[in-house]
């Protein structure tokens, strides 16, 4: 792969998991206009992301990245937007405070439309149609007219996601995140929740501590850092010709960035080293993720890592663990081990949603709170027995009242699903949930960073 990188060089590579168009003239026309379309993100942020990222590798911050299993056009909505940046800015200051380290938020929105699929078809009875592949390719209902791949959805999703990043660009700099309002992003439908009582009790902490803070002349009027906050985007760079079509020269610097979001990554479906996702993914700038779930192996780590990080940039690479509550001592620290003596330092997070996905008594595809609670702990355990840093976590979550993940304080139950079973695709955490899970990570958090300061202190004595 050394040879010379553009944005439609992926295209002479195999590719997986991209959908079959029947009209390759239109897949054209519309890939030509969203060439044309301006940035949804720009150069700038990208680096600036990428610069935070290097701050969570080096054990100086932790990385929050969380959204829809699959963002719908049917529910798009400002309240949908403003419920789930809500949540997120709720998990945000739990971890900040509770576990005193810098959190660098960075959504799974405003953009994540393409889902790869286990199998390309799907039989209900003696129908056999294309999987539904996520709102950018095809629709959800199970018509052979719905299943067809249309690259006209491209352009909705485009436009979609636009509108999505100017609401949240908005909340994150127009006075939404302001601390003052930490004690009213509690969502309505939680207030009578545990972990709702936790939060009001450490909201209530934290305005004491902004009380002190005006005391004493600090207020968010003189210190912006209080009242606005950075908030980023992500998605699978899973369609690669819309991600092409994204791709634009940075003026400033002459290289390629990929503007559909601030990092995309690859999915633990499509990360063969000689194919197309991680041919285009090497050659963007953007901070890039690698889902690494248990059939990688630490060489083929390490020859991943040399494809899309050749230059150990501090930032660039985050990889993301899916392995499944039960398989993170027999994964993971072989994985560690080839990055430490690789001389490698990436942003190591935790997905602890993908490889913990069962089907319930009742059919319905679910995720056990007990088993993402224990991949996560478990993650935190490995990574303080091998001495490296646990740097993130890596969620799909909603700030909608759903029912698709079992257990939780308020122990949604395997009747429960059928109740508020929304998603088109992979079961979310709940608000409280997430809240839940945010609570949880913030002690593991603080365990780690006294593991950390045990040696140090030694050595200074």
């Amino acid at each position: 792969m050394a040879e010379r990188w553009t944005p439609g060089s992926w295209r002479d590579r195999p590719a997986q998991q991209m959908p079959d168009y029947p009209d390759p003239d239109a897949l054209r026309a519309v890939e030509a206009q969203l060439s044309g379309c301006p940035p949804l993100v720009f150069a700038g942020e990208a680096r600036k992301l990428k610069r935070a990222l290097a701050k969570v590798a080096a054990g100086e911050a932790f990385l929050l990245q969380g959204g829809d299993c699959a963002e719908s056009f049917a529910e798009h909505s400002a309240d949908n937007i403003r419920d789930f940046f809500r949540v997120f800015l709720q998990m945000a200051v739990v971890l900040t405070f509770a576990g005193s380290s810098p959190v660098v938020k960075l959504g799974r929105i405003a953009g994540q439309f393409a889902k790869p699929r286990s199998s390309p078809t799907e039989r209900i009875g003696e129908v056999d149609l294309p999987s539904y592949r996520g709102d950018i390719v095809n629709d959800n209902a199970f018509t052979a007219e719905a299943r067809r791949p249309d690259p006209r959805r491209q352009i909705e999703a485009y436009r979609q996601s636009a509108a999505t990043l100017n609401l949240l660009r908005a909340f994150a700099t127009g006075g939404y995140a302001n601390l003052d309002n930490v004690d009213r992003w509690m969502l309505g439908f939680s207030k009578d929740s545990a972990q709702s009582s936790r939060y009001r009790e450490l909201a209530d902490r934290i305005s004491e501590t902004l009380a002190f803070m005006r005391a004493i002349g600090i207020d968010p009027e003189t210190h912006p850092e209080m009242r606005t906050t950075d908030f980023y985007t992500s998605h699978e760079a899973l369609l690669l010709g819309f991600e092409q079509a994204m791709t634009r020269i940075d003026s400033t610097t002459g290289e390629s960035y990929a503007t559909s979001g601030h990092m995309v990554w690859i999915g633990d479906r499509t990360r063969q080293p000689d194919g197309a996702h991680v041919e285009y993914a090497r050659g963007i700038q953007n901070p890039v993720g690698l889902k690494c779930g248990p059939s990688l192996t630490p060489d083929g780590l390490a020859r991943l890592a040399d494809l899309l990080d050749p230059d150990r940039e501090p930032g660039r690479l985050t990889l993301i663990c899916r392995f499944g509550a039960g398989k993170v001592e027999d994964h993971l620290p072989g994985l560690l081990r080839a990055m430490v003596r690789e001389g490698r330092h990436p942003v190591w997070s935790c997905d602890p949603m993908h490889g913990n996905t069962i089907k319930a008594a009742n059919d319905y595809k679910t995720r056990p709170f007990d088993a993402v609670v224990s991949e996560i702990a478990n993650f935190f355990a490995v990574h303080r027995q091998e001495g490296t840093h646990a740097g993130g976590l890596h969620l799909e979550m909603t700030g909608k009242d759903v029912t698709e993940c079992t257990g939780g304080a308020r122990a949604v139950t395997d009747s429960d699903l059928g109740d508020r079973y929304h998603t088109f695709c992979d079961p979310r955490l709940n608000a409280d949930q997430a809240l839940e899970i945010a609570f949880m990570t913030a002690e593991l958090i603080k365990e780690e960073r006294v593991a950390r300061a045990v040696p140090r202190r030694a050595a200074a004595e």
